[in-house]
């Protein structure tokens, strides 16, 4: 019982690790995001954040999803003691990532004229495309570093790497946006195309995703050579006997990652898809080029910004329940992988469904603080209200596809993203066309996608385990708690507004909700004192709340 609770607490305290960097490399990116748009503006923002959709399509054929899936295999080996193997997994996979990277960084150079004019109706966003087209290259190897270091249930090196490739990318991105949007205005009076400047400006701020991602690669580097010696001494201790040739390690190296790959871009491909039908739909509606990527810069540029700091918290428990699931199954020990079904969910969405309470109560004022003043403040308010559910069932849905990876079901998220995405097309085009919602339809079709592919998972994961989720600790005692918590931080926003400036008032009430939902949870029984045990930190936190007098 007491290596059950280890390993528990162990698999807890690597996600954790993972999700405290990625909320930090989001809170970073979140904040270079400000200034980057007050740099670009709306429209110069739409061609960044367009650049940067089809980059990410792009990164998941190549070896994205790489890290899951040298992981997986790694981890597979490490527990059957075959050192040698899980090495020769990580160079086969090196290797493919190189090849595959190179050939899609090549097509997309030479190629991104024709993906941004024809089937994204945004001809400028070329400029920042061509400019990322070397990351692919390189990300698809960092990948697999990562996923190599995963694969042994070490998140730290693939943490430590997030936190400073993203302040890399922040600086980069700053400077070289702001150097190529002068260049641009110098083109823009030249030629007659005030969008110039916007266009150049924003590849200017793609650099520093090129720049970022090779410091990375770097860094990640030199960790690993910092522990080849404690990977030769396990090789050399490695007595299986086992040595699986490079033709085997390459086709389940393949088998593994190409049902992850078109599950991921088919998940992550409605962004795109939903910015090609919506650019069409309005133009075909009288809106201009300028005006449909104005207000798709506000959608990606402030609500999605603002909504991937706490969906950084699923998507980066998800490499820690691989390697964790991958482990349990190998054991054929079914109670242990539904003991860490349970508690990822419960973890997420103990986290998640304030965030997204959170975000809907204070919307206004958290925009207000972040972004300049605007005109489009208060379309990008509505949004933030109405997608604030986008959160939960993003976060639940991301995880859940992890624990079916992990679960060595890797038809099923295909499956369900597909039909999720064939529902998710319909909805949009009608909300469109019919109802006129504009970018109200992007946000109301993509909370669908999200909750189908939820509900189908979790189908699917309960008919594998025979697991039955918990309902009212899990998903009711906290939606409760939040909304308590929203009305909480509202109030103390308004009272805190009368006497002080909103940046103050904002953070004041931001404090209060973390307090009150923290003592909610614990008043209503949300959480257990097992639960707590298990999380980092988690007698620090028993001590602290039995001092309030919360716990007995």
């Amino acid at each position: 019982m007491k290596e059950k609770n280890k390993s528990g607490n162990n698999f807890l305290v690597q996600g954790s690790i993972l999700a405290a960097a990625a909320i930090i490399a989001k809170i970073i990116g979140m904040l270079y995001r400000v200034p980057l748009q007050n740099i670009l503006g709306n429209e110069g923002n739409g061609y960044y954040s367009t650049a940067n959709e089809i980059y990410a399509i792009l990164l998941m054929v190549s070896c994205f999803n790489m890290p899951l899936a040298v992981s997986r295999l790694v981890s597979v080996r490490v527990q059957r003691g075959e050192y040698r193997n899980a090495h020769r997994v990580f160079l086969c996979a090196v290797r493919f990532s190189m090849l595959v990277g190179g050939v899609i960084a090549l097509v997309t150079y030479v190629c991104a004229g024709l993906i941004t004019k024809y089937l994204l109706s945004s001809e400028l966003a070329v400029y920042g495309l061509r400019v990322l087209a070397p990351a692919i290259f390189i990300s698809a190897i960092l990948g697999t570093f990562r996923g190599y270091f995963q694969g042994f249930s070490n998140m730290v090196p693939t943490a430590f790497s997030q936190v400073v490739e993203q302040i890399v990318n922040a600086v980069v991105s700053l400077v070289c946006a702001d150097i190529m949007f002068r260049y641009g205005e110098s083109l823009a009076e030249t030629q007659g195309n005030d969008s110039l400047a916007a266009a150049w400006g924003a590849a200017g701020g793609t650099f520093g995703t090129v720049a970022s991602i090779t410091v990375a690669l770097i860094v990640v580097m030199i960790i690993y050579l910092s522990q080849a010696k404690t990977m030769r001494v396990r090789m050399r201790r490695d007595h299986t006997g086992v040595r699986e040739s490079q033709a085997d390690i390459y086709r389940e190296l393949i088998v593994t990652i190409v049902p992850i790959i078109l599950s991921t871009v088919v998940y992550n491909i409605t962004n795109v898809i939903d910015l090609g039908v919506f650019s069409n739909v309005l133009q075909g509606q009288g809106y201009t080029e300028e005006q449909t990527m104005t207000i798709w810069g506000i959608y990606s540029g402030q609500f999605r910004v603002l909504m991937n700091v706490p969906l950084a918290l699923a998507s980066s428990l998800s490499p820690s329940v691989v390697p964790s699931l991958t482990a349990a199954m190998e054991k054929r020990d079914k109670a242990e992988a539904r003991r860490k079904v349970q508690t990822s969910i419960r973890f997420t969405m103990l986290l998640t469904i304030p965030c997204a309470a959170g975000l809907a109560a204070l919307a206004e004022p958290i925009i207000t603080m972040l972004f300049n003043n605007e005109t489009g403040t208060p379309l990008s308010v509505g949004i933030m209200q109405i997608g604030s559910l986008m959160i939960v069932f993003y976060a639940l849905s991301t995880l859940s596809t992890g624990i079916l990876q992990g679960l060595g079901q890797m038809r099923q998220p295909l499956i369900h993203c597909c039909i999720a995405l064939v529902i998710h097309l319909i909805v949009l085009y009608l909300l469109l066309t019919t109802f006129n919602l504009n970018i109200y339809a992007v946000v109301g079709a993509n909370i669908l996608f999200a909750v189908i592919i939820s509900v189908l998972n979790a189908i699917s994961i309960a008919q594998f385990l025979s697991y039955r989720q918990e309902i009212y600790r899990t998903f009711v005692v906290p939606a409760v708690v939040s909304i308590i918590m929203a009305a909480a931080a509202y109030i103390a926003y308004m009272g805190c507004h009368l006497l002080m400036g909103n940046t103050v008032s904002t953070v004041i009430a931001v404090i209060v909700g973390v307090i009150v939902y923290g003592i909610g949870m614990v008043s209503f029984h949300g959480v257990t004192v097992e639960e707590l045990a298990a999380m980092p930190k988690g007698s620090v936190i028993i001590r602290i709340l039995r001092r309030m007098g919360l716990l007995r």
